[in-house]
């Protein structure tokens, strides 16, 4: 099982979807939909137009069989040819990055969360597409506005096209040996779950490595959870608090009940450990539970009967502290095409191709818009329920302050994950920790 990761994952047996199958997926899918009577934007499509998409990599198989399928019907439908480049996460903010600055590059770059609000200068408005899709769809779930939109204005940078939330995915047997019935929602409560399930040799893992997603949203938990935030309202630097040196302590102890090596973990390796079982729980996305459901190995598959997903623990947060790592097109003014790149983004979004996309996934990238969370998939297995309404929250990058280029410069750059890292080590004290992460943020926010 060692090979298991969000990128290699296991065969999909039955639920393998092939670029034939979608078209008759969508026809299903979208009977689920509702749909406003929204007369679609006319873009003008420019001559000779070809597109070039750099999106990240898969974490389940059908995110790009299905992705891939829906851009074929595209260029069947339109003759607009595009090619489609999958780029690990790891890499794909320096490719971001080298497209913004020499100006030359893919016509789109599909990125992650507050990333648009970097390269707000260099992207093209998307309102009028945005406008459509929310008037058509329901509207858009609240995440999904806070990082399409630049802050505090009624103009779209970006077209969110779905948000992969990490919920506690657990082994239910496991929990239940350690004495549990559900994941404790208070702090010491949920320190003593991990401390219970370490004893009996099952333990947690959460990494605070440099892991785009699963290290930075644990660390957001941390802070999260004992009222603590990196930036108050007018963006002024909060993160040197009593808050954040009791989330930092607290780090210190959970670190003591995790398995060894979650200092060095990437987005892959919980995955890796949680169907090896190693780990009897962890945060994630749907991927694991996806790659073991879908094995065609029985005593794999029993690990899916066994594994159970909760909303992350609130501790001192008066609602539910689950945020999401978002998947955010940008439309670079280099493009030659920028009409035929947004009637591409338009086509993908639409319910004939998002719906099957979406249900193909499991919900992996949960839906922006929220008539998608109508799809019957959703409530067909009530395991998924904590992935159906990933951006509906309150929980940001950066919160509580504006969504800026300094908040998303401190998220790529693992500023508050190292605070955390440094401490749990024994490399610093809560105290200088706090105060070090503070002034390195502080750099960011002085060059907004």
């Amino acid at each position: 099982m060692t090979d298991l990761t969000r990128r290699n994952t296991l065969a999909l047996g039955a639920a393998a979807l092939g670029a034939s199958a979608v078209p008759l997926l969508g026809a299903r899918a979208a009977s689920d939909i509702p749909m406003a009577d929204v007369k679609p934007p006319q873009f003008a499509i420019e001559k000779d137009a070809t597109l070039r998409v750099t999106r990240p990599a898969k974490f389940v198989d059908p995110d790009e069989t299905i992705f891939r399928a829906n851009t074929k019907a595209f260029t069947d439908k339109t003759g607009i040819p595009v090619r489609v480049d999958f780029v690990s996460w790891e890499d794909l903010r320096p490719q971001i990055a080298v497209t913004a600055n020499t100006g030359a590059g893919p016509d789109i770059m599909i990125g992650f969360s507050s990333d648009p609000q970097i390269y707000a200068s260099k992207i093209v408005d998307m309102t009028d597409l945005a406008e459509y899709l929310g008037k058509k769809y329901g509207g858009w779930y609240n995440l999904a506005e806070l990082y399409g939109k630049k802050w505090k204005t009624q103009d779209w940078i970006a077209i969110p096209m779905g948000g992969g939330a990490g919920p506690t995915v657990y082994r239910v047997s496991w929990l239940k040996e350690a004495g549990y019935e559900k994941i404790p929602d208070d702090l010491n409560g949920f320190l003593e779950c991990c401390t219970k399930l370490k004893k009996i040799g099952h333990p947690a893992g959460f990494s605070l490595g440099h892991a785009l997603g699963d290290a930075n949203g644990y660390a957001s938990w941390l802070l999260w959870t004992h009222g603590a935030y990196l930036v108050d309202e007018d963006g002024k630097i909060a993160l040197d608090s009593k808050e954040t040196i009791d989330a930092l302590k607290y780090a210190a102890e959970m670190q003591k009940q995790l398995i060894d090596g979650t200092l060095s973990w990437n987005d892959a390796a919980n995955n890796q450990a949680y169907a090896a079982g190693q780990i009897g729980l962890t945060f994630n996305g749907v991927s694991i539970y996806y790659a073991v459901k879908n094995s065609k190995d029985p005593k794999i598959q029993a690990i899916a009967a066994d594994t159970n997903h909760q909303l992350q623990p609130r501790g001192l947060a008066k609602g539910n502290v689950q945020s999401a790592t978002v998947l955010n097109a940008m439309l670079f003014k280099h493009t030659k095409y920028p009409n035929a790149a947004k009637e591409y983004l338009r086509f993908m979004m639409e319910a004939e191709q998002y719906g099957p996309w979406l249900e193909g996934c499991l919900g992996y990238w949960s839906q922006p818009l929220k008539s998608y969370a109508k799809m019957a998939f959703w409530t067909a297995d009530p395991k998924l329920e904590p992935y159906a309404s990933a951006l509906d929250t309150i929980y940001y990058d950066g919160y509580k302050g504006p969504i800026s280029a300094a908040s998303s410069a401190v998220a790529a750059n693992y500023t508050v994950v190292d605070m955390f890292a440094s401490v749990v080590t024994g490399a610093a004290t809560p105290e200088s920790a706090a105060k070090q992460a503070a002034q390195a943020a502080a750099r960011y926010y002085s060059k907004a």
